[in-house]
């Protein structure tokens, strides 16, 4: 290792230590695609953290994220709540698709002005082997069966349609199911379960266990509404997320200088580090 790799690693485990004092949590922080394996990696890095005699009952993770698999970011959060009792998620620049279903798994989410998430349209590989969104070839699909029905199918449209697998399709469905249904129960089982009393509509009273189930299905409809976002990649940043009733905590404000400074401190020196030399990238106090 080189003496400038050297010397940043030991600024990143500086800055990371210092956020794991702030948090009063252990850190795992995660850079790249979410992926068939992952889960063998989160194994590997939760398990050390929980053998370690520093070990704390919180887990913090700061993920950076384009998505992939809902599959294994179910494996992840089976892995992280197995040994953490609470876990929050940081978002100091973006975490899109699987990885905004993953922030729904903690107990808060973190994130300034900066910070975006994505719609939880979900990311499955075709028969060709490359990632696509499941949420626009499911639209599609309906938009020529809608036309099949009405006569208005052209003859380009039809070959199109033709050559559509049914068991894709149906693997489709089912990703959409999935991520819905992770979703929902991830919020109503972790972020909610401390939502006890109404701040807005009747103040003070007590919060049902419907009102939570229902909160959460109106979460994860507003998330998977492809005609609202467009786009698998839309961003999605705080002010409209909290519009969506979804209670995000707000590093940026003037009372949590401290937070901020330490997460952008921290994420700027690794996101320069990494630059384009590393797709995916690890850090804990133990391993880098």
């Amino acid at each position: 290792m080189n003496p400038l790799d050297q010397l940043i690693k030991k600024e990143l485990n500086d800055k990371l230590r210092a956020l794991e004092e702030h948090f009063e949590a252990d850190f795992l922080s995660y850079y790249g695609p979410i992926y068939g394996g992952l889960e063998n990696i989160y194994l590997q890095l939760i398990e050390t953290l929980a053998a370690d005699h520093q070990k704390r009952n919180r887990l913090c993770v700061l993920l950076t994220t384009g998505g992939g698999s809902a599959e294994v970011v179910e494996r992840c959060v089976n892995i992280i709540r197995n040994h953490y009792n609470e876990v929050f998620f940081i978002v100091p620049d973006y975490a899109y698709s699987a990885g905004t279903i993953f922030c729904m798994s903690g107990d808060r989410i973190y994130m300034d002005y900066y910070s975006v998430l994505g719609p939880i349209d979900p990311q499955v590989m075709n028969k060709e082997g490359k990632w696509v969104a499941a949420l626009g070839y499911l639209d599609k699909i309906n938009e020529l069966i809608v036309k099949a029905q009405n006569g208005t199918l052209t003859d380009a449209e039809f070959v199109v349609f033709k050559d559509f697998d049914l068991a894709e399709i149906k693997g489709y469905e089912q990703a959409k199911e999935l991520t819905i249904s992770l979703l929902k129960n991830w919020l109503v089982q972790y972020k909610f379960q401390n939502w006890n009393t109404h701040r807005t509509t009747n103040p003070g009273s007590p919060v049902t266990q419907d009102e939570k189930i229902q909160r959460a299905e109106e979460i994860a409809t507003m998330l998977n509404q492809t005609s609202r976002w467009k786009t698998h990649g839309r961003p999605i940043n705080l002010k409209t997320l909290q519009e969506m009733r979804l209670d995000i905590e707000d590093y940026g404000t003037q009372a949590e200088q401290q937070k901020s400074t330490l997460i952008r401190s921290y994420y700027q020196l690794l996101a320069n580090y990494i630059g384009t030399k590393f797709p995916t990238f690890v850090h804990t106090r133990n391993i880098i």
